[in-house]
């Protein structure tokens, strides 16, 4: 057990070391706050399933700072994100405007949702109108001495 733990430990190291951490420093805590809220807002166009405060992919990096450098001159949240909108498009933020080149990201979810209830529906449905082959009287007969015999 203790080799298994040593050979995870070693495995997982040059992970750990690969990992980097951006430190930018902020002289006013309401900076920072928005610093980190927009961070938390805005995706990874790499990960796509993280958002920038949690990837490590270069992109991500150029973003973040990108991000710290505006918040720095004083742009608003809103002035940010228009920015990275303008660069990256809308797949950019979290909770992007519903509109129709968005439409189906807000739409698309539900629509699988509906589908899959529709397939398990008619699935159980047509299910339950399988009947069991009848029996001829020959075959009825036929099991109920078979039944009888293995009573006896």
């Amino acid at each position: 057990m203790r080799r298994l733990c040593l050979i995870v430990l070693f495995l997982a190291l040059p992970l750990a070391v690969h990992a980097k951490v951006d430190a930018y420093p902020f002289d006013d805590p309401k900076l920072e706050a928005r610093y980190k809220q927009l961070v938390a807002e805005l995706r990874c166009l790499v990960c796509q399933n993280q958002n920038l405060a949690d990837s490590n992919a270069e992109l991500a990096q150029d973003m973040r700072r990108l991000t710290y450098e505006m918040v720095q001159r004083g742009e608003s949240n809103e002035q940010i994100v228009a920015f990275m909108v303008e660069r990256y498009g809308d797949f950019v933020m979290y909770r992007p405007p519903f509109k129709n080149s968005t439409a189906m990201l807000w739409v698309g979810p539900f629509l699988i949702l509906g589908v899959g209830v529709l397939v398990l529906f008619l699935f159980v449905r047509r299910r339950g109108r399988a009947q069991t082959p009848q029996l001829t009287e020959q075959e009825q007969e036929r099991a109920r001495r078979f039944l009888n015999d293995k009573q006896t």
